[in-house]
């Protein structure tokens, strides 16, 4: 999961928690806006554990993945 996807998750559910005033028979919005904001944040503190150390920052602002060059 992206931090894109992420960040829209938690973006969806807090709409679903606490922006609609709908019900929906058999379904509870706030439960399920709760359960996508939860899941947005843990995609997101994965994606920043995971993928963080493989970022380098570069001087001219940009991010590239680190390269071991192996001479023969």
């Amino acid at each position: 999961m992206g931090i894109g996807i992420s960040v829209f998750l938690i973006a969806v559910g807090a709409v679903l928690t606490f922006a609609l005033d709908v019900s929906v028979s058999g379904v509870n919005l706030d439960t399920v806006g709760v359960i996508m904001m939860i899941a947005g944040v843990l995609g997101l503190v994965v994606d920043l554990i995971v993928f963080a150390p493989r970022r380098r920052h570069v001087a001219d602002g940009g991010y590239t993945r680190s390269r071991s060059v192996v001479e023969r």
